[in-house]
């Protein structure tokens, strides 16, 4: 398969189009990918700049989140099947074989959600980390319950604007920090109540 490779850490021309073998299914739960769409985030860049996790498995791939079509399904797999869309975040912190900047991946299918059919592929693939990250700060880590309010710094990054939906869905009060008058009339529209100029207000 085609796949982009971290061959050192450092600027973007480290990353390289080469020929690598296709990944294969090892265990009964893993699934069998053919991406259509990889996000692009944050962590990405920095790894790539900065060196990855697992520095004696290099050249890498990078890129954690993803989305396509199962190609194929190991023995214990009960949730998906040959030909369903789906999305996922998973690998790509610079172990062996993992990473999603290719044209297949394996992951377990306990990391892998079926895909909305109301996104595409590349809206999909630029949703499950930004969505975890918020999930779990809100939800899982803030206990977030109807009626409170919570403060959301960077309201139009990200995981901001993820974080200001998915606040307003469990009837929160949201207050968000935004650099500029076109970020406070966007997140307005995802709900926000109290866009807060941080660079005109003191806070």
């Amino acid at each position: 398969m085609k796949a982009i490779l971290m061959t050192a850490a450092g600027t973007p021309e480290v990353l390289q189009l080469q020929d690598v073998p296709d990944p294969t299914i090892k265990n009964d739960t893993e699934i069998l990918v053919r991406l259509h769409a990889a996000g692009v985030n944050p962590i990405d860049t920095k790894l790539r700049r900065r060196g990855t996790f697992y520095r004696d498995q290099m050249p890498a791939i990078l890129g954690c989140d993803g989305a396509g079509l199962v190609e194929a399904v190991g023995a214990g797999v009960d949730k998906f099947q040959v030909g369903d869309e789906v999305y996922f975040c998973a690998g790509g912190l610079g172990l062996s074989g993992t990473g999603n900047y290719a044209e297949l991946a394996v992951v377990d299918q306990s990391l892998v959600a079926h895909k909305p059919k109301s996104l595409s592929f590349p809206e999909a693939a630029a949703a499950p980390l930004v969505l975890i990250t918020a999930w779990e700060s809100l939800y899982d880590r803030g206990r977030l319950e109807a009626g409170q309010k919570v403060l959301i710094q960077a309201g139009a990054g990200g995981v901001g604007h993820v974080a200001i939906q998915l606040a307003k869905l469990k009837g929160a009060e949201v207050c968000t920090t935004v650099g500029s008058q076109e970020k406070a009339r966007l997140v307005r529209q995802l709900g926000a109540d109290y866009p807060i100029l941080y660079k005109q207000t003191s806070f």
